[in-house]
């Protein structure tokens, strides 16, 4: 087991489960220490685990966790839980803009307050926690920025569907173009990362489907993994980029997207705002 990322700090929004934990516990492998933003204090009917059961789970992997009960739409909220991090762990190396609100309907079906929520959380929750990082991260070794979001394929199909949705991935995506300019000189790292397949999450279960559309899902481990490639790269020489998993980690060497699958015996179906190329490493069809 490698320790690069070994007294590293970490701050992720919407850790508490799914993706941000699972990027999470990755670097709690090397001994990196995770603050955990989300506003998950009690357990949910839908939604399983809390910030503190996710803590566990980071200590557990070999980390040290700090859970930071933190609605990212206020901002009161995320700049005092930014300095409890900085001042609890150090400083502050990685921020991981995972934090992300769905719903999939046109516009005639979405109403004024989910349009609100989603811009909240995906674009400005985004645009806040970045601005509120980055007087640490400059004083960081090798600082980086990551945003769950997709390359900009700026086509009808992705909007016609569920417009509010992308507008508000497409703003986290935005913020990847600005801010890795505006931060290049810092050396501060800025990249996205997002995944050619459905993720097994709650997000997944909740809005296509429930469990029968979970077993066409990859695991969150594809993204934490791909997370960890880029967290251990020189932020003076990689950033900027709108990286896909699958296709990124191909380039890192992996050859075994096998493991990633929840079940083998279904096709993998592609996820939103995929570009056409390149294209995947793998097939998606089920294996034989």
């Amino acid at each position: 087991m490698s320790d690069l990322l070994k007294d590293k700090v970490l701050l992720i929004s919407g850790a508490s489960r799914g993706i941000g934990l699972a990027i999470a516990k990755r670097a709690a492998k090397d001994g990196a220490k995770v603050a955990i933003l989300a506003k998950t204090a009690e357990p949910h009917p839908k939604l399983p685990g809390t910030i503190y059961t996710a803590a566990k789970e980071i200590e557990e992997a070999g980390g040290e966790a700090l859970p930071l009960l933190c609605d990212i739409r206020f901002e009161d909220q995320l700049a005092k839980s930014v300095e409890d991090a900085a001042r609890q762990f150090g400083g502050i190396d990685i921020c991981v803009n995972n934090a992300s609100a769905i719903q999939l309907t046109p516009v005639s079906a979405t109403d004024m307050k989910r349009f609100d929520l989603m811009h909240q959380i995906n674009a400005r929750g985004t645009y806040m926690v970045s601005k509120y990082c980055v007087p640490h991260l400059k004083r960081a070794a090798n600082p980086h920025i990551l945003m769950l979001s997709p390359p900009l394929d700026m086509r009808e199909k992705w909007f016609a569907p569920h417009l509010a949705y992308t507008m508000a991935k497409f703003g986290m995506s935005l913020c990847v173009l600005g801010l890795a300019g505006e931060l290049r000189e810092d050396g501060i790292a800025v990249n996205a990362l997002w995944p050619r397949t459905g993720i097994a999450t709650a997000a997944i279960r909740n809005a296509l489907g429930g469990d029968e559309a979970m077993k066409a899902c990859r695991t969150p481990e594809i993204l934490s993994d791909a997370a960890y490639e880029i967290f251990t790269r020189s932020s003076r020489e990689f950033s900027g980029n709108f990286l896909i998993d699958d296709s990124f980690l191909a380039e890192c060497g992996v050859r075994d997207f096998d493991k990633y699958r929840v079940d083998s015996s279904r096709d993998l179906f592609p996820d939103f705002f995929v570009p056409d190329e390149p294209a995947a490493p793998v097939s998606l069809k089920a294996l034989k």
